[in-house]
């Protein structure tokens, strides 16, 4: 399984349009083929910044994924709300308890 965490910033004003983006694609992307869980996690301390957490069951379906039509225009509408530079990155799930 792979993880892949966006962790993004927000001006103040873009951070409602974010989560009515967002809010209006999660069951496509959640339901993407390969795509196992989704989560949007909020930073307790700093109210611009919001971390999406998927889980994907193969690198394949990730990179499916991000060359999807849903991601680019999903990425198009949200890119411009961004106060700073996003960091996102994957991970291989080695050990769970």
């Amino acid at each position: 399984m792979y993880i892949r965490i966006v962790r993004m910033y927000f001006t103040e004003t873009g951070i409602k349009p974010f989560l009515e983006i967002f809010d209006k694609h999660k069951n496509a992307i959640r339901h993407f083929p390969g795509c196992s869980h989704l989560e949007l996690l909020k930073d307790p301390t700093d109210p611009s910044c919001y971390t999406t957490l998927s889980h994907w069951d193969k690198l394949a379906s990730l990179e499916n994924y991000r060359n999807s039509q849903l991601f680019i225009n999903v990425w198009k509408s949200v890119k411009p709300l961004f106060s700073q530079k996003t960091k996102a990155f994957s991970l291989e799930k080695f050990i769970e308890l």
